[in-house]
């Protein structure tokens, strides 16, 4: 039973994250986080357009915390809107805005999207990114297509800090799927080293040992 309430719980929050994502619309939301208080229901919407969430005063956030009430039986839901300061660091935006572009422009422009896309994520200060593009591009047979520049950690505890997302733009050959990965500068990696002045300046301490004179053996006569 528990299991199954386990089940029915996450699939709520996931209806909730979506219609929150199709109410605004593709390209205005990030992150969707529902946490719980006994005061009630604490949403948190990370976006780079908060005017787009927020609405003239605060119309969108009203009627969205009423359907929230009314649609999804929720007590008392506060809802809180994070800014996101650089857009480029962030894969979500990143991809919604691929696939946008992709559908106003169509998909014979994919190259110069891609490109660009990763040019202006590069030019933020990114020391890494990749994207990914699946689908009809250009022909009547789907492939895949990678764009890539900088460094990215695939594997290990440390690929983790790497911003992932995925987005999906509809166009009229067919569906391409859009995947973004993005190593921000910003995150810490616990296994990067920085080699600096006062590294440099220990190391050459811990070599620089006084040398040894080495006294040679005396031969000693083996007796019979």
């Amino acid at each position: 039973m528990e299991e199954r309430n386990v089940v029915k719980f996450k699939k709520e929050e996931y209806t909730i994250r979506d219609y929150i994502r199709t109410s605004i619309g593709k390209g205005g939301i990030s992150k969707v986080k529902i946490e719980y208080a006994p005061v009630g229901e604490r949403i948190i919407i990370s976006t780079s357009k908060p005017g787009l969430v927020i609405g003239r005063g605060g119309e969108k956030i009203d009627e969205l915390t009423r359907t929230l009430k009314k649609r999804f039986s929720l007590e008392n839901p506060h809802i809180e809107v994070d800014e996101i300061r650089v857009p480029e660091y962030d894969a979500q935006i990143m991809a919604d805005d691929i696939a946008m572009s992709l559908e106003r422009f169509g998909p014979l422009r994919f190259k110069v999207i891609a490109y660009r896309t990763l040019q202006k994520i590069m030019g933020a200060g990114a020391l890494g990114a990749e994207i990914r593009l699946s689908g009809k591009l250009p022909g009547s047979r789907a492939k895949t297509w990678r764009f890539a520049q900088g460094y990215l950690k695939k594997t290990g505890d440390s690929a983790k800090i790497v911003d992932k997302a995925q987005s999906r733009a509809e166009t009229k050959p067919g569906t391409v799927g859009v995947k973004v990965e993005i190593l921000s500068p910003e995150v810490k990696n616990p296994y990067e080293i920085k080699i600096n002045d006062e590294m440099i300046e220990e190391i050459r301490k811990n070599i620089e040992c006084p040398e040894e004179e080495i006294k040679p053996k005396k031969k000693t006569k083996k007796t019979k």
